[in-house]
């Protein structure tokens, strides 16, 4: 677990670069090169299903190849140089470009800040780079939900699951984990181009968060109590919300985080200009204010921080 702490430092200290060489980066140019050559709109639904199922098995296949080599580098390196620590430096570089906690945090900051000022043109924005809703017409407290929701979900795929699946498998698992993600983000969405050749990444991304999204409303009712904020609730909420949400996973973090906060997520968006209603998590104790932004962050990096401590104590406890 040594990697997983250095990821954390590497990421809490310098932040994600932004360059076209990232990790991720590179999985989105992949992904985008293997759509052209499979996807034609002139197939049938089944050929477009087992077209984006072959495009994802070619990603994970290489991804997972990818880091594993990466590591095999970092071995070679340790073997002729004699230097132990290459390993833990190289693993948790690669690693730390898995996981975002410090670009959610600087987002989530930069949001408050703006909301504090009363800059709403440009908060609106800024909300609109992490959200896919429309945002030209939210208001204090609209911004507030999208970010605070933005934080809480992405904790899951953001944070928790990378670096559970690379408790359990390794660096090159977390990147395969990554590659399964980012593939979600890109193809998995029922409109009439992605309904059947984006299915199999969306179900992959379901499953891959499966038990990490329950593990995070677990963690964030740890994280509310370390922090004092109201961890009974943030439980009952999670028992009574979390399957509410359309999301099989999303549910988890989101109810949680709002019972914590005593806030309510979900409600009316507005996409491309029609309006869906999303089933509420939480109850409207306390109305949305821009400090739920940053105690939402609070909870985010405590959680992180309790995965991190919780596996290294397994991993101890079992002779690792």
């Amino acid at each position: 677990m040594l990697t997983a702490f250095v990821a954390f430092f590497i990421d809490t200290v310098l932040g994600d670069p932004r360059t076209r060489l990232h990790p991720v980066v590179l999985m989105g140019n992949l992904i985008s090169l293997l759509e052209k050559f499979f996807y034609r709109p002139k197939d049938s639904d089944l050929v477009k299903l087992l077209a984006g199922a072959m495009l994802v098995a070619i990603v994970l296949l290489l991804s997972y190849e990818a880091g594993a080599a990466f590591l095999y580098l970092s071995y070679w390196i340790t073997g002729e140089t004699g230097f132990w620590w290459v390993n833990y430096l190289m693993g948790g570089l690669l690693l730390s470009f898995m996981i975002s906690p410090n670009s959610l945090a600087k987002a989530g900051k930069e949001l408050y800040t703006l909301l504090e000022k009363g800059d709403m043109e440009e908060a609106r924005r800024k909300v609109g780079w992490i959200v896919g809703r429309d945002t030209d017409k939210l208001e204090v407290e609209g911004i507030t939900r999208a970010t605070v929701e933005t934080i809480a979900e992405n904790t899951v795929d953001g944070i928790i699951s990378p670096l559970f699946f690379f408790a359990i498998g390794g660096v090159p698992l977390a990147v395969l984990y990554r590659a399964a993600n980012t593939m979600d983000s890109m193809l998995g969405y029922k409109n009439e181009k992605y309904l059947y050749f984006g299915r199999a990444a969306a179900r992959v991304d379901d499953v891959l968060n499966y038990i990490p999204a329950r593990l995070t409303g677990l963690l964030f009712i740890g994280a509310a109590w370390l922090l004092k904020f109201d961890h009974r609730h943030a439980l009952a909420m999670m028992k009574r919300d979390a399957s509410k949400h359309p999301s099989p996973n999303g549910g988890y973090a989101e109810a949680t985080v709002a019972g914590a906060l005593h806030i309510r997520l979900g409600g009316i968006n507005s996409y491309f200009g029609v309006e869906s209603f999303r089933a509420y998590m939480g109850d409207a104790i306390e109305k949305l204010s821009p400090r739920h932004i940053l105690e939402c962050i609070r909870l985010m990096y405590t959680a992180t921080v309790l995965f991190l401590l919780l596996a290294y104590a397994l991993f101890e406890a079992m002779g690792y």
